[in-house]
């Protein structure tokens, strides 16, 4: 007994040591090197503070609107719904945000809206929308704030964030700043 007690006591500590000592004070010290020293970016817009890291809530009709949350965009408690594909609670729900995402943005068939615009992401505080699911609202923002859907357009392209390194991930847009941008456009 001994002789394996010992061993396991001795890989345990070792353990705690990388896992809860060193690998910690690794990322702390890595995230002091990046901007706002790992504390998410704050965006200051008309008095407010917001975190550019998690999802806001849009959904009036002239603004981008964010992706759906399951958790309602509380930043307290990120989650997604758990519900399978095939859950039937969880389908009507999906065909209520399609119908009332076309009902909002006339002309727009439903296999032309992107995914991000009717399911929530894994945490429910997802603040990006990806590139097509901007461009699919441009007409009805151009419209309803006197724009041409060019300028939106625009905007569009000029508020779209590149892969990492030109390679890990897709292109997106984060909502907040887009709609920031909005308000600023003339």
């Amino acid at each position: 007994m001994k002789n394996n007690i010992l061993p396991a006591l001795r890989m345990s500590l070792a353990l705690i040591l990388v896992l809860a000592v060193a690998y910690p004070a690794l990322m702390w010290g890595i995230a002091q090197l990046s901007p706002n020293q790992g504390k998410g970016e704050i965006v200051t817009y008309q008095g407010k503070k917001y975190y550019s890291n998690v999802g806001q809530k849009f959904d009036n009709d002239n603004y981008f609107w964010s992706r759906p949350s399951a958790v309602d965009y509380n930043a307290a408690g990120s989650g997604a719904s758990n519900k399978g594909a095939t859950n039937p609670e969880y389908l009507k729900e999906v065909e209520a945000r399609i119908e009332n995402f076309q009902k909002h943005n006339p002309g727009i068939a439903k296999q032309d809206i992107p995914v991000d615009m009717i399911t929530a992401s894994g945490s429910g505080l997802d603040p990006h929308i990806s590139v097509k699911a901007a461009e699919v609202q441009a007409k009805r923002i151009a419209s309803l704030r006197q724009l041409s859907e060019t300028k939106v357009l625009d905007l569009i392209k000029t508020e779209t964030e590149k892969p990492v390194l030109g390679l890990f991930g897709p292109e997106k847009i984060n909502v907040l700043k887009l709609n920031i941008a909005l308000d600023q456009l003339r």
